[in-house]
């Protein structure tokens, strides 16, 4: 598409936007009889009144596509839940509390195709991509929770919370909401003990590389930079 005006770009990503939601609608219909399968995807194209050309050009992928679709439509419903709450009133684990609720619960209003998706991501061969879209509601969670870490802690709350994420999923789809918080009310306290014990311990892993990279390097050039200090450990109360 090319136009000076850059309406008909427009036209096209509003059409094809449309289009994908008119056959995540129609997908989730189709896998009840069709479960989370390449036949699935070209039902919901048939059902959503679009040819087989025009559904392969809007799901090269087929249930990848419709997988990655799913959840960002519960990505932004979980949002949706959330948008009466100030996260700045929360205390952090209340933040997380809260964007982990949401979040299941918007993965369960689609129940029967929210099972179908979770069986199907989690085919060896379907990892890869449900790890990418976990990390990418971690994200969404993160962000709304107020998070703007630029360092490593960046990654490791994202990788955190997938895995509380994933898991709170999978309960509440086996044993119900109150298993599934249950869940997260633990992993949460256990994530928070763990900080307390990085805030107090001594023991610290760049210190021990920092360590192993000095005395490689007296080995290698009889040489090498200071160790680096031991920093000040303060007492949390």
């Amino acid at each position: 598409m090319s136009d000076a005006s850059g309406q008909t770009d427009r036209n096209g990503t509003d059409w094809a936007a449309e289009a994908e939601q008119r056959l995540l609608d129609a997908a989730l219909e189709a896998c009840v009889a069709e479960g989370w399968t390449s036949r699935m995807a070209r039902q919901a194209g048939k059902r959503a009144g679009f040819s087989a050309g025009e559904t392969e050009l809007l799901l090269p992928n087929g249930p990848a596509d419709l997988a990655a679709l799913l959840s960002r439509r519960h990505d932004g419903r979980a949002m949706q839940i959330l948008k009466d709450t100030d996260p700045a009133s929360l205390k952090i684990r209340e933040r997380i509390r809260a964007a982990v609720e949401a979040r299941i619960d918007a993965a369960a209003q689609d129940e029967t195709a929210t099972r179908h998706w979770l069986g199907w991501l989690a085919l060896p061969q379907n990892l890869a991509l449900g790890a990418k879209l976990s990390w990418e509601s971690a994200d969404v969670l993160w962000r709304w929770a107020g998070d703007a870490a630029t360092d490593e802690n960046h990654y490791s709350k994202r990788a955190i919370l997938t895995g509380i994420l994933s898991g709170a999923m999978a309960i509440r789809m086996a044993s119900g909401r109150g298993d599934a918080m249950r869940f997260v009310d633990r992993r949460i306290a256990d994530v928070l003990r763990f900080e307390q014990w990085k805030a107090t311990t001594r023991v610290r892993p760049s210190l021990w590389l920092a360590g192993l990279a000095h005395a490689l390097g007296r080995a290698r050039y009889r040489t090498a930079p200071p160790a680096a200090a031991e920093p000040e450990i303060r007492d949390v109360p």
